[in-house]
């Protein structure tokens, strides 16, 4: 029987996917449940390297690998081939994030894998997607967030564009990914067909801007600030961010903060008037707020019900006695790298912690291959042609 926290006990998912919009699609089906074999080259998904590298980790590579079994093999061998297609007969779910194009020409596309597999549903994650003029155009989240228009709305104080310093968009499309995959399933079971699922870093950081983009559209031209004089605002000791929903939040925050000139002023009254004066009010803003610590402007505006928060550092946040109460990051011992906390996923029964370490490079090879059918000699012969890698059996 089905429970809430396995609802995927017994699928089947070949990910072949590298870095993290595709990975992050299979680790949660992973988290439901699903049995995922990370298919990945003897140097491990790209990703892993990424940052401060922790033996054959990275952090990215932690959390978007969970609870996967890992096979490390050469795709363009012939030997490497057949693996793919033994592994893609009994899959339900197929994943890659190739350059569109690449995975037909190593003859692992869709195609390929409907002629043995007409069950099997094949998600593709590009930069672009797998259509138009600029389908073969490499893409990271970063070019995905200046493409996208993302950088445009997101400004330091001097208004020059600024990059999301996370990898929003990537991420993003993972869950979409994620999500796709999951109502594909729903209705294959009415249909007993798979499809062909397309995904791109494009349309995922399209789909988080809708109301922006469509602002934008409306106003001709770039959409003005949502909420001014919302922002973050520099204090004496760091940062506090504070924001509003109701014209009248603007007026109560003025009189608190010792500015009730402002709260008067018949320019500032609402949303629009304020964004036309945005420049002057900001600039008193910054210099009231940099009289006070951050404690004492949290003390004088949050009781007032002011929307207000220091600007926290990741450590903060996993500090927090609220994020400790709800067991919001529970930690995992990951092997070669030690306590890990890792974020829930919201919603999901089950956290990335309780599912499994995320694997080293080829470390689930033997059991893999065995599974598939292929005898000890068998196994011996492709890692001595260098077919297969067979990693170490921890990380």
């Amino acid at each position: 029987m089905t429970d809430y926290a396995r609802p995927y006990r017994g699928l089947k998912v070949l990910d072949m996917s590298q870095g993290v919009a595709g990975p992050h699609a299979g680790m949660l089906l992973a988290l439901y449940g699903a049995d995922v074999i990370k298919v990945e080259p003897e140097a491990g998904d790209w990703i892993r390297p990424i940052g401060v590298r922790y033996g054959q980790h990275s952090a990215h590579g932690v959390y978007y690998s969970r609870g996967k079994r890992s096979i490390a093999l050469d795709m363009k061998s012939e030997a490497g081939l057949e693996i793919i297609y033994r592994l893609a007969r009994d899959a339900d779910v197929v994943i890659e994030s190739f350059r569109p194009g690449v995975a037909d020409r190593l003859k692992i596309g869709y195609e390929d894998i409907r002629r043995i597999n007409r069950r099997a549903l094949y998600l593709s994650v590009s930069g672009f997607g797998q259509e138009g003029p600029y389908r073969e155009r490499p893409c990271t989240d970063t070019v995905a967030q200046a493409f996208s228009g993302l950088m445009s709305v997101n400004t330091g104080n001097d208004g020059a564009p600024v990059k999301v310093g996370a990898v929003l968009v990537d991420s993003i499309t993972g869950l979409f990914a994620y999500q796709a995959v999951a109502t594909a399933l729903y209705a294959r079971g009415q249909t007993g067909e798979g499809r062909h699922i397309d995904v791109s870093l494009m349309q995922g950081a399209a789909a988080i801007l809708a109301p922006k983009i469509l602002e934008a559209h409306l106003q001709g031209g770039t959409p003005q600030a949502f909420n001014p004089p919302a922002g973050n605002f520099e204090t004496k000791d760091g940062w506090i961010a504070v924001t509003l929903v109701r014209d009248a939040e603007f007026v109560k925050t003025a009189r608190l903060i010792g500015l009730p000139h402002l709260a008067d002023d018949p320019r500032l009254q609402t949303f629009a008037n304020r964004a036309e004066h945005l420049d002057e009010l900001m600039d008193q803003l910054r210099t009231r707020y940099r009289e006070k610590t951050t404690a004492e402007w949290m003390a004088i505006l949050k009781p007032e019900g002011i929307l207000c928060e220091p600007v926290n550092t990741f450590n903060d946040w996993l500090a927090d006695e609220h994020v400790r109460a709800v067991q919001a990051a529970p930690a995992a011992d990951q092997p070669g790298v030690g306590e890990s906390p890792l974020a829930r996923v919201p919603g999901a029964p089950q956290s990335p912690a309780d599912i499994g370490d995320a694997p080293g490079i080829g470390q689930h090879g033997d059991a893999i291959l065995a599974e598939l059918g292929y005898a000890p000699d068998e196994i011996a012969d492709m890692a001595a042609k260098r077919a297969v890698f067979l990693g170490e059996k921890t990380t």
